[in-house]
């Protein structure tokens, strides 16, 4: 007969052996999935090459520790800063950007984790945007196509920074160019810490909060210049719309005016020649003509309140002293 004691002893030490062999096994896998990479290390040391396939993995229990790190596209948002232009204006720039771990390896042994290299890309990226817009005027920085040009038939005019009104300038560079002269400068320094820098952007661009009233005062003053010289040019044009007017109306009335005189004149020619042959058919026709026009004449000169002095020669006095009285008309 088996010794009980003996066979417990032995199924004591089989789940012993049990726990023990899940236990190694345990520790020896690990996984690694679609968006991470691994890199293994040894008493801190790094171990072989980084681990970038998904998937099952093994390692030496106890002795070796897996370091998962991001394969996937990360983001970086820097923080405003404020900084100068080639122009001495202050202003505050925000930037954000994209990035990605390329070499594991290098990425691990340089900087360790993502805080590490948020705050390595913070330095680089922040000295960069500094250095590029510094070198630019504020409208390289506002403005995002360098093509765009003032068009030739208006006369839109743009304020500039020194306080005066200027035509619009044109754009050597522009926003988007000065984004990629950043990042063309930063990358280089970022790949040697394992990092590839996908993008950098500005997310926005403001003017300095002490100044920024002044700004707006100043923007809203060279406004107002801008509406009063326009309305002065109207004022100008109207004037002259109105000069021409008053010309080409006076033309149009001495027009008028001599055609009615003519026509006047022609119809005068002709009563007085109408006159003529009716009156010069006879002498007395043509003292009775001569008559009626006196008697017209004095008709107008001669009104009631009108006191008259002739002499004893005068047409008139004959003309009257030869009138006899009115006979009374027959009962």
């Amino acid at each position: 007969m088996s010794n009980p004691n003996k066979n417990a002893a032995k199924g004591c030490l089989g789940v012993i052996v049990g726990l023990v062999l899940l236990t190694l096994l345990s520790a020896s896998l690990y996984t690694i999935n679609e968006t991470q990479q691994a890199i293994i290390t040894q008493f801190g040391k790094p171990v072989g090459e980084p681990k970038t396939e998904s998937g099952l993995k093994f390692k030496t229990p106890f002795i070796q520790k897996v370091n998962m790190i991001d394969k996937r596209i990360l983001a970086w948002d820097g923080t405003p800063n404020e900084m100068p232009t080639k122009d001495k204006t202050y202003i505050l720039v925000d930037t954000f950007g994209r990035w990605r771990i390329s070499e594991p390896l290098k990425y691990f042994e340089r900087l360790r984790d993502e805080r590490s290299a948020l705050s390595r890309l913070d330095d680089i990226l922040g000295s960069e945007t500094r250095n590029t817009i510094a070198k630019h005027e504020l409208i390289e920085v506002v403005r995002t196509t360098k093509d765009r040009q003032p068009e030739q038939s208006t006369d839109i005019v743009d304020s500039d920074m020194t306080g005066k009104i200027g035509t619009l300038r044109p754009i050597r560079k522009g926003r988007s160019l000065l984004e990629q002269e950043i990042l063309s400068k930063a990358a280089p320094k970022l790949q040697e810490f394992g990092i590839e820098l996908l993008d950098v952007r500005f997310k926005r661009i403001n003017y300095n909060r002490s100044v920024q009233q002044q700004i707006f005062q100043r923007m809203i003053s060279e406004r107002q210049q801008i509406a009063e010289r326009f309305r002065s040019e109207g004022a100008g044009e109207a004037a002259k719309i109105m000069g021409n007017m008053e010309r080409d109306l006076r033309e149009i009335e001495s027009g008028a005016y001599r055609t009615v005189e003519e026509i006047r004149g022609d119809a005068d020619a002709k009563a007085t020649a109408i006159y003529a042959n009716s009156y010069n058919q006879t002498a007395e026709a043509a003292d009775l003509y001569d008559f009626t026009r006196t008697l017209k004449v004095y008709e107008d000169v001669i009104d009631s309140d009108t006191t008259l002095i002739l002499s004893t020669d005068s047409e008139l006095f004959h003309m009257l002293k030869s009138m006899g009285p009115v006979p009374e008309p027959e009962p």
